[in-house]
């Protein structure tokens, strides 16, 4: 792209030095800088981009933004702006031809069922004949290929990558999960959604938010940010059983479709059953009621599949090719996932890690639970994270026969400062404090017995844990199984 029209985009700036005719990439990290590419000094939580700045030039940067002048050798041209986030978001969304303004754009927010209604979304798109693409907690989805990435909402610059390359790559449409950090980050600047989807608000996030009210505000501004361009057919899908939905509606000016279990919606759940391996419900829709059977478990995946429901029917599909797809779903990654194994157990493998994630995930196995057997609960909680929850963890977590108390990803907190703010929250003594979580892992296949139920919650899909600053593969599942060999075969 030529350089002075890229810039064009930033209306106040100062140049200093000689600018080169065109710009070939984008780069905020000095390592992956390409020759005549742009690099934006980003400062972060533990990293300052400024001071990066002169190996990015080394590598071939002919132009630099920052926030203040600095000493550089070579030949570069330094623009100097207020602040280089609000710069960035402005400069990739140009750089990439404002990609979002050519796929259907699904945003999905939520403190629980981000990642399931996403996935939901995502598989029940390719099930219809469309092309999407899916980015989120598990990583970025594309024509069947699985990519990692660093956060639930990537930076600006990788976002708009991904968008970009998810058109190139032929796709129609794209569901993204969008983080509270993200919005209020300014991390999806410059995409434009077409569908903002709200699934639930509970307790988490407060390390950064400080009050529920700011992490509420936070969530909105997914649905404030839509615009006001009614030429475009834009849309809201709300949880009617969520008091933070009449806020939300507020926000918005597009129209809006709401589903729920208790309170009036226009998909609404009713006379939900729960059998092994089977969820069955009345759906009221538009168009009246409807049986609908699907191999998904619990409630929380009732919102789930009420959720895309109204997605669908708003964009014109009917209700019989709705049902179609949600019959043949299966589970999200890591969701309530059971885990295949020929062990006499049923393990479950889940992402809870919120107070009301642990409630919902423990509901969804009850049903299954037989009088005779035990089940048993293992969850833990992230080092140097939100204290303030660990309590109300593990109060939810007591509704089990045998809870575990242990750690996600300790980082650099000792086990014992986390196991004892979790023990603080149970209600019974039937628990075991055990830090270290692939030791509790065998711990709770160790006081199994056949027919128990055993949930491995806070990791999911997850196939590591956080040390200090170091990730370690770590599998709740293959621990459990290799465990579970030993013992009962």
């Amino acid at each position: 792209m030529y350089t002075e029209e890229l810039l064009s985009i930033i209306p106040l700036k100062k140049i200093t030095g000689q600018l080169p005719n065109t710009i070939k990439d984008i780069s905020i990290d000095s390592r992956s800088v390409q020759p005549k590419s742009l690099f934006v000094c980003i400062k972060g939580e533990t990293v300052d981009g400024h001071n990066f700045a002169q190996k990015a030039v080394d590598a071939g940067a002919t132009v630099v933004v920052s926030e203040r002048e600095l000493s550089l050798e070579g030949e570069v041209a330094q623009v100097i702006v207020k602040s280089t986030e609000r710069a960035l978001g402005l400069l990739a969304s140009k750089f990439f031809d404002y990609p979002s303004n050519d796929l259907m754009m699904i945003g999905v927010t939520g403190t629980n069922g981000k990642t399931s209604v996403s996935g939901i979304i995502h598989h029940m798109l390719v099930g219809m004949g469309e092309r999407s693409a899916l980015s989120g907690t598990i990583g970025f989805e594309l024509n069947g290929v699985l990519y990692e990435t660093a956060n639930t909402t990537n930076d600006v610059l990788s976002t708009q990558q991904m968008i970009f390359r998810a058109k190139m790559e032929g796709c129609r449409a794209m569901v993204m999960e969008v983080s509270s950090h993200g919005l209020a980050l300014g991390r999806l600047a410059g995409v434009d959604y077409d569908v903002a989807v709200f699934t639930n608000l509970t307790h988490d996030h407060l390390d950064f938010h400080g009050t529920m009210e700011e992490y509420g505000n936070a969530k909105g501004l997914l649905f404030s940010q839509m615009g006001q361009d009614f030429t475009k057919n834009k849309y809201v899908v709300l949880n009617a059983d969520d008091p933070w939905s009449e806020k939300y509606e507020k926000m918005t000016s597009y129209p809006v479709w709401t589903y729920g279990l208790k309170n009036d919606a226009i998909f609404k759940a009713e006379n939900c059953n729960y059998e092994d391996g089977l969820t069955t419900f009345d759906m009221h829709t538009p168009e009246g009621k409807f049986p609908v059977s699907m191999h998904l478990l619990g409630e929380f995946n009732v919102y789930n599949v009420l959720a895309a429901t109204a997605v669908f029917y708003a964009r014109g599909f009917t209700i019989e090719e709705i049902i179609e797809q949600i019959e043949d779903l299966a589970p999200v990654r890591g969701r309530m996932e059971r885990v295949k194994t020929d062990l006499p157990l049923q393990i479950f493998i889940d992402y809870a890690h919120t107070p009301d994630a642990i409630e919902k995930a423990i509901s969804a196995a009850l049903p299954y639970k037989k009088q005779e057997n035990k089940l048993i609960f293992l969850f833990g909680t992230g080092g140097n994270r939100d204290k303030s929850k660990r309590p109300a963890m593990a109060k939810e977590a007591s509704r089990a026969d045998y809870v575990i108390l242990t750690t996600d990803d300790p980082r650099y907190e000792e086990y014992d400062s986390i196991t004892s703010d979790l023990a603080k929250g149970m209600t019974h003594d039937n628990y075991a404090c055990i830090g270290d979580r692939a030791e509790a892992v065998r711990h709770a296949v160790s006081i199994a017995e056949p027919g128990d139920i055993i949930i491995f919650a806070g990791k999911g899909h997850e196939d590591y844990q956080i040390i200090e600053n170091t990730k370690y593969p770590h599998s709740d599942a293959e621990i459990a199984i290799e465990a579970g060999r030993l013992k009962f075969v």
